[in-house]
């Protein structure tokens, strides 16, 4: 069987920039603690000074857990668009790594203040005791760019300038 993907090129690192930093939403598929089955939820999203994803959870809510419990993940950007086929609109999966940041970690107030410039409705519920900040440090990425144009893309294909690992605060602490 031939190789779906085609190699990453100018065109396709910057469609998936574009879907990374104008998502407000993303579909977030987690794997329920105690078992090995697959859960998905949606989640609001903004980018963290860094590049990343940065969202805002609740641990009321199951892929909190989930996350707290296994922080490999993925994330699904891009809408299917009001007309036509949904698979012919372009959408990025995002393989990631999730890390909780707490309260007191140093990284909880520039990031707080970057989440509420980008999501400033947000303001009414991020200081409720149960809401968490979550960093989402990409591993790779799969940019379906339309029918017959898919992409296997790095870290640095996504994110511009984001050479190698990318650093964040190990456990939320």
């Amino acid at each position: 069987m031939p190789d779906p993907f085609q190699p990453a090129d100018d065109d396709a690192r910057q469609l998936a920039h574009s879907l990374l930093t104008g998502a407000t939403q993303a579909a977030l598929a987690v794997i329920r603690p105690g078992t090995a089955l697959p859960s998905v939820s949606r989640i609001a999203l903004a980018t963290a000074p860094d590049g990343a994803p940065l969202s805002l959870v609740s641990s009321l809510a199951p892929h909190t857990a989930a996350l707290q419990t296994t922080p490999d993940c993925a994330l699904l950007l891009g809408d299917p668009g009001g007309k036509g086929d949904p698979l012919i609109h372009p959408r990025l999966t995002l393989h990631a790594r999730a890390t909780l940041i707490d309260r007191d970690h140093a990284d909880h107030a520039p990031l707080r203040a970057h989440y509420l410039a980008q999501r400033p409705k947000s303001q009414l519920y991020i200081d409720f005791p149960d809401f968490r900040l979550v960093h989402f440090a990409i591993t790779d990425g799969l940019l379906n760019a339309g029918f017959g144009k898919a992409y296997l893309l790095n870290r640095s294909d996504i994110i511009p300038g984001s050479p190698g690992p990318q650093t964040v605060p190990k456990d939320g602490a």
